[in-house]
């Protein structure tokens, strides 16, 4: 299980004055990190897709959030899962096995399958969408689903997807929460 977590321990000391001047400052709190929070997690989400190769849509599904009240001040975004099948990276046949995109790179994973009968003849089997592979020395059966080796929990907190959060909460946070206390004390 993947987790980033955003607070706001680092910001407090800058704007002491205004929050000691303000009636419910935990509110304004909630609010920058609820509103910096979204925005990084929607450039998690678009390096995230360009790392792993899965589509935008499944990404957006497997990143949970859970925003933050005004007793837990913490914006924490979460993902879980294990090895992602090659279902869900745009597959295809070709005479030598099934291509498809992990990482965003197009690679042929030979001696798979997605269709069954001879060539050209070939038609769809009723199993999903998977990518099969016989085991190693059989003949027909038995077959079983090839994975892609992308975690999405790994990716999710390395390279560039970790880089954008980071970014994003340490350039937007201070700024916004400098704007919420303004806004609260009529500035």
């Amino acid at each position: 299980m993947a987790l980033f977590v955003a607070r706001t321990d680092g910001v407090l000391d800058r704007y002491a004055n205004m929050l000691a001047a303000a009636q419910h400052p935990e509110r304004a709190l909630q609010r920058a990190l609820s509103r910096t929070g979204d925005k990084a997690k929607t450039q998690v989400i678009r390096a995230l897709t360009v790392q792993t190769g899965l589509k935008r849509k499944v990404i957006v599904r497997a990143v949970k959030v859970k925003k933050p009240s005004f007793r837990l001040l913490e914006y924490s975004m979460t993902t879980r899962g294990g090895d992602v099948s090659l279902k869900y990276f745009d597959p295809r046949e070709t005479r030598s096995g099934v291509s498809a995109a992990p990482r965003g790179n197009r690679q042929i994973f030979a001696h798979t399958f997605l269709k069954g009968g001879l060539f050209p003849n070939r038609v769809p089997l009723s199993m999903g969408g998977h990518v099969f592979e016989r085991a190693a020395g059989a003949r027909r059966t038995p077959i079983h689903k090839r994975k892609s080796g992308v975690y999405i929990p790994q990716e999710m907190v390395r390279g560039e997807t970790l880089d954008a959060f980071n970014n994003v909460i340490a350039r937007d946070l201070p700024d916004r929460v400098g704007h919420e206390l303004l806004r609260m004390l009529g500035g």
